[in-house]
């Protein structure tokens, strides 16, 4: 029977795999269709081993799978981990937005104390 991650053991395994810029690297070229394990090693000063291991690390997160296509095994990325990740990621960006928005707020708030004919000559101008 296969163990279904929960999704904390899906973003850890996702950031683990993106932690690497071979990793990196190799997903960007997955990105524009399937290849062959050689394929994905002609960039890299590895052996074929060393890049194989990169792709267990892939295949274990969730971000890579295997096809059977006759004799070959190409290799796919697969988008859901990414999704998952950004998702995650998105919440952290709005908590960011809002913070900069009250940044902006605050800014203003002291130009218009510390300059305020600066901004009254603005205003008047508008």
């Amino acid at each position: 029977m296969r163990y279904k991650k929960n999704i904390s053991d899906q973003l850890n395994a996702t950031f683990f795999a993106l932690a690497d810029p071979t990793r990196r690297a190799i997903l960007k070229k997955l990105a524009s269709g399937e290849a062959a394990v050689m394929d994905l090693a002609k960039p890299f000063a590895m052996s074929q081993p060393a890049i194989s291991k990169h792709l267990k690390v892939l295949e274990k997160a969730g971000l890579v799978s295997r096809v059977q296509n006759a004799q070959k095994r190409p290799c796919r990325l697969e988008g859901k981990p990414l999704e998952e990740a950004n998702r995650w990621l998105e919440e952290y960006r709005k908590f960011w937005e809002i913070r900069y928005g009250h940044l902006d707020d605050l800014l203003e708030e002291l130009k218009a104390t510390r300059y305020p004919k600066r901004n009254s000559s603005k205003r008047k101008k508008e």
